[in-house]
């Protein structure tokens, strides 16, 4: 735990946020949020990411800045019209955001990012210094990595998370009812990497950046990635049902579109500096987190 600070988060409202914030006001941290719309509550600050006006009046005196907000990837199917919402609610909310921090000079500000960054990696295990890949999303998180570096000489951590895991979304939350009806089953061939980290550890990871002198890139995955079919089989054992409906990879495609290949891709991605850092994962291991998880 960091000392208690006062503390921005933009994206407050997501899966991740929402937890996030309860998570830092139960360390003992005072948290105020980031809203697109007039403020009605003393702990909300104003901010509009198209047009890039952040009252910074609220921001004064702030210990760190967390920036997590952003069009789902897995929203919508990715038409030409989403791909540019994809990169421009991050391109131009981080520019917005990170110009803010700029100004008023927090200690700290952690700026989220994805292991999209690494594009398919296969069986090869990336870290944070290896190249970003060359697809879509690879793209998007340059240019959403490019813009962080405007808060200048503010120290900057760029949190490139993996698949995040909690039952009551992303995708485990989308997988359970299948699974709970016996009708799940391997994605595609099932032997591309997911690096995954649960919910529980993101938020820990996120309090631990707080306040250890970590900069740049780090990325937030269990130091256990799994298969498809690991995760698939684990899921499964978990629950006490079969996993005997694989989805095939033209299905997925047809269904998802280009988000499909976020799916049927592999990204076998290391926590290096996070390690290094001295976190300690609650749950580094799959089994044990997917049992915690839908127990």
């Amino acid at each position: 735990m960091s000392l208690p600070q006062r503390i921005a988060v933009s994206g407050a409202s997501g899966l991740i946020g929402t937890a996030l914030v309860g998570h830092l006001k139960s360390e003992g941290h005072t948290v105020q949020r980031f809203v697109r719309r007039p403020v009605v509550a003393p702990d909300e600050i104003q901010w509009d990411p198209t047009s890039g006006f952040v009252d910074l009046a609220p921001l004064e005196g702030v210990d760190a800045v967390i920036h997590l907000a952003g069009a789902g990837v897995g929203d919508k199917r990715w038409t030409a019209k989403y791909r540019a919402t994809i990169l421009n609610s991050r391109l131009l909310g981080t520019t917005a955001i990170a110009q803010a921090v700029a100004k008023v000079k927090p200690q700290v500000f952690i700026s989220s990012s994805a292991i999209g960054w690494y594009g398919e990696t296969g069986n090869r295990a990336v870290v944070e210094s290896d190249r970003a890949g060359d697809d879509f999303l690879a793209a998007v998180c340059r240019e959403w990595e490019g813009a962080a570096d405007l808060a200048g000489d503010v120290r900057t951590v760029k949190i490139r998370t993996g698949l995040v895991l909690d039952p009551t979304g992303g995708a485990l939350g989308r997988m359970l009812p299948l699974f709970k009806f016996g009708l799940g089953g391997r994605l595609g061939n099932g032997k591309q990497w997911w690096s995954w980290i649960t919910l529980h550890d993101q938020l820990r990871a996120i309090d631990f950046l707080l306040s250890k002198k970590v900069e740049g890139p780090v990325n937030l995955t269990s130091p256990n990635p799994s298969t498809n079919l690991e995760f698939t089989a684990a899921l499964a054992r978990t629950l006490h049902r079969p996993a005997l409906f694989p989805a095939p990879a033209f299905a997925l495609k047809l269904a998802l579109g280009g988000f499909s290949s976020e799916i049927l891709g592999s990204k076998k991605v290391m926590p290096e500096k996070l390690l290094a850092a001295g976190f300690e994962f609650d749950y580094p291991h799959l089994l044990p987190a997917l049992e915690k998880l839908v127990d």
